[in-house]
């Protein structure tokens, strides 16, 4: 009978384990096998004595190209045309910053453009206001 204690780490709902290990243990989880989404670790431990004990800990893995959407929000009701502004890119090889297309380029929200005209319209005023 080993007299430390063993866990077993399952991804999902895989049958066989993705490693056994005696305690304690530094692991490395490479996602980059798992598809983009929400998955879940399992640990399984087992005492010298026999009792086991259990920890699931969800996570999100979003490994592939980064998508961003303007123009809808989950769970819209919507209705007529939609004019959407989609974007992708990738992480590269994580070594070297991929620039180009990293950024999503927005529309100016119409309050920024109303308070832009508010205040040219201000500026415009005060100036005859004081001038006279």
């Amino acid at each position: 009978m080993d007299s430390k204690t063993k866990v077993i780490i399952f991804v999902d709902e895989e049958v066989l384990p993705i490693g056994e290990f005696i305690t304690p243990v530094n692991f490395d989880l490479d996602t980059r096998k798992l598809i983009d989404g929400l998955h879940h670790l399992k640990i399984v431990s087992k005492d010298p004595i026999g009792k086991e004990g259990i920890k699931i800990i969800p996570f999100m893995v979003r490994n592939g190209p980064s998508i961003t959407i303007d123009g809808l929000d989950p769970n819209d009701e919507v209705d007529g045309i939609l004019p959407l502004m989609i974007n992708a890119y990738g992480k590269g090889n994580q070594k070297q910053f991929l620039i180009d297309g990293s950024e999503t380029p927005k529309s100016v929200p119409s309050w920024v453009i109303a308070g832009i005209i508010a205040f040219v319209a201000w500026a415009i005023y005060y100036t005859i206001t004081s001038l006279g």
